[in-house]
């Protein structure tokens, strides 16, 4: 029961967002080309995690929200990597916490049904990798550009490198990605992960370029370069 709660709701989710879709010029790489519809559950190469989500925001600055950027970049890179033919989902599409789905986790954690949820999602789908998407904040303000945060293994270090680099090259940072140790996630899922941190919303050039729509687009194609990079080399 608890496999069939939490792919009908996947599946819910993905369908909610194709209807959404119409109508909005979402991206203009992905109008080119029709959404490849290899993408259906329960098979996909890729699983986008949109970080936090209805009553949690994430990190803010100035009555600006992580949650709202994070789902803004991941509807970007979602449809980008389709458009390529890399077939992906996305485990939000809206504003809303995955914790209220989580019906099956005995916890009077929020925050915990909402990592768990997560977890289990990408046991749920036949993943190549999983790329979970965040916005950083400091109290230094000179904080600024993409971390990229990987599992104690090879193949989630590799993908981390390749995203950084190409996260370095569209924002001109020189960062190496980092070993995520204490996530929950990382730890959890089982396939190759990363957490992408893609910038610093407290730092004033960052957050411009996080709230602005062609800032979004230039940091879902560094990504998109970063997984593809990666598929290619692993004979994706």
């Amino acid at each position: 029961m608890k496999s069939y709660r939490i792919q009908r709701g996947v599946i819910l989710c993905c369908l909610m967002f194709l209807m959404s879709l119409c109508g909005k010029n979402m991206c203009p790489e992905a109008q080119a080309e029709p959404l490849d519809d290899q993408w259906a559950l329960p098979e996909a190469e890729i699983l986008i995690d949109v970080g936090h989500g209805g009553i949690d925001g994430g990190t803010h600055e100035g009555g600006v929200l992580e949650k709202d950027i994070n789902l803004a970049v991941a509807k970007k890179l979602y449809l980008l990597l389709n458009a390529q033919g890399i077939s992906t989902v996305m485990n939000r599409t809206a504003d809303y916490a995955l914790s209220d789905d989580n019906r099956w986790h005995a916890t009077r954690s929020r925050h915990g049904r909402d990592l768990s949820q997560r977890s289990q999602l990408s046991q749920e789908i036949n993943l190549r990798m999983l790329v979970s998407l965040h916005v950083n904040w400091s109290r230094n303000r000179s904080a600024k550009g993409p971390v990229v945060l990987h599992q104690s293994e090879g193949r989630s270090a590799l993908l981390a490198f390749f995203i950084q680099n190409a996260l370095n090259n569209q924002q001109g940072t020189r960062t190496l990605p980092r070993l995520g140790k204490p996530f929950y996630l990382l730890r959890k899922v089982e396939q190759p992960a990363v957490i992408v941190e893609m910038g610093f919303i407290s730092h004033p050039d960052d957050l411009k370029m996080l709230t602005n729509p062609h800032g979004q687009t230039h940091i879902a194609e560094a990504i998109a370069t970063g997984l593809r990079q990666y598929l290619i080399v692993t004979g994706g």
